[in-house]
C-alpha cells in the first residue's frame, strides 16, 4: 500500500473532531486581517474569501458584509455589490487558472446543505475538463494540488491586474 502524506491536513482533522465554534467565519473576516482569513477581495458591501476546505483549487466564497441568511434581506446596493464581487472573482480565477467552467451557487437553509446557514454566501468552484483521477473513485479522496497560501497570493495578484468596475449612480 502506498501512503499519501498530507501533514497540512492535521489542523483540519483536529479542529473537525473538536467542538465546533458558533462564530461566523464571514463576520470574523469582516473584522480580521485579510491574510489570516484568506480574504482576496473587499467590496463596499461584500467580501470574497478562499474556502479553507475547498472542493477544488481557487474555491472562493463571496458573502455580504451584513449577517443575513437570505438575499431578500439585502438592499439593492448590497445585492449589486455582491454580484459585482462574484464577477470580479470569476475574472480573477479565469486569469489565474483558466478553468473550463464553474459551479456557482448558494445553499440557503440547512435543508439545502448550508454549512453556515446564518450568513448568506455564494460558492464559486472552478472546474476543468478531465479533472478526475483514481483518488476520488477508489479512495473517496479529493487531491488539491495547490496550498491555500499560494492560491491566496495568486488570486490577489490577479485581482490587482483586472479592471474592477466602479459604481454607477
Amino acid at each position: 500500500m502506498e501512503i499519501l502524506w498530507a501533514p497540512w491536513r492535521k489542523y483540519y482533522v483536529v479542529s473537525a473532531s473538536g467542538s465546533k465554534s458558533n462564530e461566523c467565519i464571514f463576520c470574523r473576516a469582516t473584522q480580521g486581517s485579510d491574510e489570516s482569513n484568506y480574504v482576496i477581495y473587499r467590496g463596499s458591501y461584500s467580501l470574497a474569501m478562499l474556502n479553507k476546505y475547498p472542493y477544488n483549487n481557487a474555491h472562493v466564497m463571496v458573502s455580504p458584509l451584513k449577517h443575513v441568511p437570505t438575499p431578500e434581506l439585502l438592499n439593492d446596493e448590497e445585492l449589486l455589490d455582491l454580484i459585482r464581487t462574484v464577477n470580479i472573482v470569476l475574472s480573477a480565477i479565469r486569469l489565474c487558472y483558466n478553468p473550463d467552467g464553474f459551479n456557482i451557487g448558494a445553499n440557503i437553509g440547512r435543508a439545502a446543505g448550508a454549512g453556515i446557514e446564518g450568513h448568506l454566501h455564494i460558492h464559486i468552484v472552478p472546474r476543468w475538463n478531465g479533472d478526475t483521477n483514481f483518488m476520488a473513485v477508489i479512495a473517496s479522496t479529493k487531491v488539491i494540488p495547490e496550498g491555500l497560501n499560494e492560491t491566496f497570493v495568486r488570486l490577489r495578484e490577479c485581482i490587482n491586474k483586472i479592471k474592477i468596475p466602479t459604481s454607477s449612480k
